[in-house]
């Protein structure tokens, strides 16, 4: 059990929990005190004012699709699992040919999966949908509050859904010194056994855009091409070859019943956009969360301070470095002669973002030597991005700004061409980007 005392689970319309912590209890004056308890196990700080994660009502597009379920404004059409997935996937946004497969025991329904009944995750700048053949839907949404919240959503009377939010299970993974200390996202390769047990005597990786192709994969299914090695659509034990090693499928048809899937692929180009977005997406929910936090400390102590300066503003200088660095892809691996994967979820990844009136866009591939032609983060564009808090966000856009210019010569590895052609996506594409003052 996370957090102090007991909690009760209260029902919304469609199931969804929201749990009860008696923080209007504790008095201003003791919160220092409770930030030390934090530090000891008995309280996680993102539960603690000013955000109060678990107390707080989500508002996130989950929710309100629970709520439309509940007031008969959308109906499910079909009762089957794949059907109720692609419900969800459609009513988030989430792009179906962003469909990746990961066969390792690393995750809340272990029990279901396997190398031949594999979890498949979804996602969109937004959203992570997963599901197990057999099992629940899995969901985390970008709630413009507190950041990443986590579901579980089954089965419901008469073909509907039960929605749950979970604010407990999830986070034993989701909210560790892995995830930058609060609720977030991570990817992870492992030596998966032949019933998908990691062998941690081996090690693992925690994969983002930094990480050499040669140390990702393991555990997850990988279809399309690389001319680098991986540890991808393999099993091992004791005293097995550990070597990354080459290969090459179109499809996972021979490996598994892919008729439990919307798609028979597990796209090497998505996993890479997954990896750098999942780094993303908890930089910039870390800078909120850290930045609320040691706001709410300074004006408890001097109301009224400037959210700019003192002890907050040094922690939105700091961590908008980080979300900055990430922005534009530092120590990207190289993946050699390029990787080759399936066109469709190109287009349609592609199509989620806006482009300039020339055609450029932050999410058009390279797909050798690095990703993405344009090496400024589509993850701009997310709703992540645009709830930054004012004092973080203008400290990300200023820096960004002196890179973009050529006035901050710690970014060298973004050549003046490239610079010029970023500025012009941006200024074209992205709402508020000339307008945003440090």
């Amino acid at each position: 059990m996370r957090g102090i005392g007991c909690w009760e689970a209260e029902r919304l319309p469609y199931d969804i929990p929201v749990k009860r912590f008696p923080f209007s209890l504790i008095p201003l004056s003791v919160l220092f005190v409770c930030s030390v308890s934090a530090a000891l196990g008995q309280m996680d700080f993102w539960d603690l004012p000013p955000v109060s994660y678990s107390d707080t009502a989500a508002t996130d597009s989950i929710a309100q699709m629970a709520a439309a379920l509940a007031a008969g404004e959308v109906e499910i059409e079909g009762h089957g699992a794949l059907q109720r997935l692609e419900f969800v996937l459609d009513k988030l946004e989430v792009p179906v040919e962003s469909q990746v497969l990961v066969f390792s025991k690393t995750s809340l329904q272990n029990g279901l999966i396997h190398p031949r009944n594999p979890r498949c995750l979804y996602f969109s700048k937004n959203a992570y949908v997963g599901y197990v053949p057999g099992g629940a839907i899995e969901a985390i949404i970008q709630d413009p509050i507190l950041g990443p919240v986590f579901y579980l959503i089954e089965s419901g009377r008469k073909g509907g859904l039960q929605i749950e939010r979970d604010t407990n299970k999830c986070l034993s993974c989701h909210a560790t010194g892995r995830t930058e200390g609060v609720p977030g996202m991570l990817i992870r390769s492992v030596y998966p056994d032949s019933d998908g047990h990691p062998l941690l005597n081996f090690g693992t990786n925690d994969v983002s855009h930094e990480t050499p192709l040669e140390e990702r994969w393991g555990g997850w299914y990988v279809t399309g091409n690389s001319s680098l090695p991986h540890l991808g659509n393999r099993v091992f034990s004791e005293g097995s070859d550990l070597e990354p090693k080459e290969s090459s499928l179109e499809d996972l048809s021979g490996l598994l019943d892919v008729s439990k899937y919307p798609l028979p692929t597990s796209d090497i180009v998505a996993l890479m956009v997954l990896e750098h977005q999942c780094k993303m997406h908890t930089l910039m929910n870390a800078a909120a969360i850290n930045y609320r936090r040691a706001l709410h400390f300074m004006q408890v102590i001097n109301p009224g301070s400037d959210p700019n300066s003192g002890s907050a503003g040094q922690v939105a200088e700091s961590w908008a470095d980080k979300i900055v660095e990430c922005m534009f892809f530092k120590n990207e691996a190289d993946p050699a002669e390029g990787i080759a994967g399936n066109p469709g979820f190109q287009k349609a990844f592609f199509n989620q973002f806006p482009k300039t009136e020339e055609g450029d866009s932050l999410a058009e591939f390279r797909l050798y030597g690095r990703v993405f032609k344009n090496r400024c983060s589509f993850m701009v564009y997310s709703e992540a991005f645009q709830g930054l808090p004012i004092t973080v966000k203008g400290k990300v856009v200023a820096r960004m700004r002196n890179i973009l210019d050529g006035t901050d010569p710690e970014i060298d590895w973004i050549a003046g061409s490239e610079r010029k052609r970023i500025s012009q996506i941006l200024e074209e594409t992205l709402e508020g980007w000339v307008s945003v003052e440090n």
